[in-house]
């Protein structure tokens, strides 16, 4: 990271993503960023935005591409640092302006349970803010309940580890909650040993919603079309159940979250 430090740097980094990602045929892309893995540089968190907020101009101009930036708190670091963020990015109003479209809660969930960023989530819903949160990938059933049931949040992250309660994912099923499933990451991160472990099978057979992303492409290895081509190879899906895919990642999509 201590090669980013500019606004024109972090235009860059994100125009080199949307450039990838335009290749590999999407149409529409949900960003999340982490801008206390920078802040704690000492770049101002309104030079990363500033910088992304650029390189999205350029991707709907260049390739009619959408874009919505997700920001993200690092669960590993203090939970009032989490607060700091959201209240700095509230006062520039990002969040009534739509620069920024949501929060989230990245980095390792172990050992830091969703309810440690309650005051956080709180405050986002408080200002009508979406929310999402990793859970479910490293922490297992309860960080999935944790994130819906002290978080509020609308979307789940990774939750691969959802299978592991049977009412959960009924109630997950049920409520249409979209699970954004991350299948090459999971292999890189150890959290299974192949793709055709993750229960993309099961999601199907009990209608949870999920979609498949990529997660940190450049430093994991795989974009999205990667991801794609490793989810087919490892389960042959058909075109009724891509297409189930498809429009579960629209339904939960930001934008239809408000």
């Amino acid at each position: 990271m201590s090669a980013l430090i500019t606004t024109s740097d972090f235009e860059a980094l994100a125009y080199a993503y949307f450039t990838r990602a335009h290749a590999d045929g999407v149409h529409h892309a949900e960003i999340f960023f982490d801008p206390q893995a920078h802040t704690s540089r000492s770049i101002p968190y309104s030079t990363v935005v500033a910088g992304l907020a650029a390189a999205q101009s350029r991707a709907l101009k260049d390739f009619s591409l959408t874009s919505k930036l997700i920001l993200c708190f690092l669960r590993h670091l203090p939970a009032a640092e989490a607060v700091s963020t959201f209240e700095e990015a509230n006062v520039l109003g990002h969040f009534s302006d739509g620069t920024v479209a949501g929060v989230g809660l990245d980095s390792s969930e172990l050992p830091f349970p969703p309810e440690m960023f309650r005051e956080v989530f709180a405050l986002a819903k408080q200002n009508g803010v979406n929310r999402t949160a990793h859970a479910g990938e490293e922490g297992d059933a309860t960080y999935v309940s944790g994130a819906l049931n002290h978080l509020s949040t609308q979307r789940i992250d990774h939750g691969i580890r959802l299978v592991e309660d049977a009412a959960l994912i009924r109630k997950v099923a049920n409520e249409k909650i979209l699970v954004t499933v991350c299948p090459l990451s999971n292999v890189r991160l150890r959290c299974v040993k192949h793709v055709s472990e993750l229960p993309i099978r099961k999601f199907l057979d009990e209608g949870v919603r999920f979609s498949i992303n990529s997660d940190d492409p450049a430093y994991f290895g795989g974009y999205i079309l990667d991801n794609y081509c490793a989810v087919q190879e490892s389960f042959g899906l058909n075109l009724k159940e891509w297409r189930w895919i498809a429009e579960g990642a629209v339904e939960g999509s930001v934008s239809c979250l408000y």
